[in-house]
């Protein structure tokens, strides 16, 4: 935890974005660098860029965010007609060089690039089978896991979108991932659609482009065409877009944390902006758990929308009672622990002429570890609001994720742990209420299903007991987590063997 500010701490960290460009005759690098500035928001711990130039790929990664990665030299190098990039908070593996993405390897003589956003569950045994067949690794990634995978199928198969496929039938978990080689974009998707990826067209048939959020999209002007489909594996090339199913899609489950608190406000899910969708969250709480006070503050910047969906049902003001310092924590310079412990003050300041006298309903998007929430509490008390009634757009965030979420163990989560009522008494509000697991999914956009298992202890893809072990209280009993199916006690020979005999190759 050194270094970081108090308020990130207390937030969910989504693994990382992808942004993914085929477009012969733009600046693809380019284009990438300004993808990853749209998708910054979903990590700020490393960034990288590999480029496809007909002939092999390219490479340039380093630690920091994305401007203080890449240079105008970096960009100028980094020339070609495919190009890859992603931005990492990194939930599975070392937080150093090696394990910044995309990930470089090497199919005999074809070099890849592979990014991935989500967490595999089902790691442990592959990379040992790998292993044993004298193949090598270099971090402790799972990303590393999928591309080693891919590259060993590759040599069976001798086309990568085989290898891919042949990869997707062993791993486990959430994913969406991208790859280049040095004259191909390839995108693919988890079965059950837990992360998302969407596709994009450029302009004037310059080309395609896939990312995590269409926020990116919209950033290097690209249309929206449709989401990559949960099992589906894109390639896109000189012979143009092609498509396969490499995997028959499973429940649809894409993760609801996105709606809440992942994207960017502009982003756009299911055809509705995802401000629009937090908006109708906040309404709901509303009615759900109104409150008798004078005016309605957000927590900068996740919890605005859902100030003015309160707002706008209660009839009450909305108002800006913090400002959000936006250059605090954007460096490698840290704040020494004087600094640090001064916390929220750090990152927000209140508006004294806004709150003094004032009963407050304060809205923020989660309460996940609550090392933020009573500092915030508190600077509203200390800034003149005589009540603080604190309403969190979202329900409480009781279990574990293993999806690409920073939550590994249920210790971490207040809720886990407290009451409502010994939490309001934790954070120092005068009442406290968070938006029920109905409200939210009746406020998001019609969908085949979500994964709310952060909510509702409900997992959608199986977890191996070895994945899981200590993540969990006593008392608390997740579902879909007992049975321990065939595949995940198979050898990759014997999985391989299992999908070729059903694929009618044996």
């Amino acid at each position: 935890m050194k270094g970081e500010l108090v308020q990130d701490i207390d937030k969910l960290h989504d693994e990382c974005g992808v942004f993914g460009v085929w477009a012969p005759g733009s600046d693809v690098a380019r284009l990438t660098y300004f993808g990853l500035r749209a998708l910054q928001h979903r990590g700020q711990e490393s960034a990288g860029i590999a480029v496809g130039d007909g002939s092999t790929v390219l490479i340039r990664k380093d630690l920091g965010l994305v401007e203080q990665v890449f240079s105008e030299a970096d960009l100028a190098a980094l020339q070609g007609k495919t190009a890859l990039g992603h931005v990492r908070y990194g939930t599975s593996g070392a937080k150093d060089w090696e394990g910044a993405q995309p990930h470089l390897s090497a199919i005999d003589d074809v070099i890849i690039a592979l990014a991935h956003n989500g967490t595999l569950v089902n790691t442990e045994g592959l990379r040992d089978e790998l292993a044993r067949r004298n193949i090598g690794f270099r971090s402790t990634t799972d990303t590393e896991v999928a591309t080693k995978l891919i590259g060993y199928y590759t040599q069976k198969t001798h086309r990568i979108r085989d290898g891919i496929a042949r990869t997707m039938r062993l791993i486990q978990g959430a994913y969406a991932m991208a790859l280049i080689r040095e004259n191909a974009l390839y995108a693919f998707r988890d079965p059950n659609g837990i992360r998302p990826l969407v596709l994009g067209e450029l302009g004037r048939d310059r080309g395609w482009v896939v990312a995590s959020e269409t926020c990116a999209l919209e950033m290097v002007g690209a249309r929206y065409v449709r989401d990559v489909a949960p099992g589906e594996i894109i390639r896109i090339s000189d012979s143009g877009l092609k498509t396969m199913q490499g995997l028959p899609p499973a429940v649809p489950a894409s993760c609801i944390f996105e709606q809440v608190y992942f994207s960017r406000p502009d982003s756009v899910v299911n055809g509705r902006s995802v401000f629009s969708t937090r908006f109708a969250m906040g309404g709901r709480l509303a009615q759900e758990a109104p409150a008798s006070a004078d005016i309605v503050v957000g927590v900068p910047d996740s919890g605005l929308p859902g100030a003015e969906g309160f707002a706008q049902a209660s009839g009450l003001p909305v108002k800006t009672g913090l400002i959000k310092n936006r250059y605090v924590a954007r460096t490698f310079i840290q704040p020494d622990q004087e600094l640090r412990e001064l916390g929220v003050k750090l990152k927000l300041s209140a508006l004294a002429d806004v709150l003094t006298g004032r009963r407050v309903v304060l809205v923020d998007d989660s309460i996940v570890r609550g090392t933020t929430m009573g500092q915030i509490v508190r600077l509203c008390r200390e800034a003149g609001a005589v009540e603080v009634h604190v309403r969190i757009n979202s329900p409480e965030v009781t279990w574990p994720c293993f999806y690409g979420i920073d939550t590994a163990t249920q210790d971490q989560l207040i809720s886990a742990n407290l009451s409502v009522e010994g939490i309001r008494e934790e954070i120092g509000a005068d009442s406290l209420a968070f938006l029920s697991v109905g409200g939210l999914l009746a406020a998001c956009p019609r969908s085949a299903g979500h994964c709310a298992a952060c909510f509702t202890g409900e997992y959608p893809v199986e977890i191996p007991p070895t994945f899981s072990e200590g993540s969990f209280l006593e008392g608390f009993e997740p579902k879909h987590l007992s049975r321990r199916s065939a595949s995940l006690q198979m050898s990759i020979e014997e999985l391989a063997r299992a999908v070729a005999k059903k694929e009618g190759v044996l």
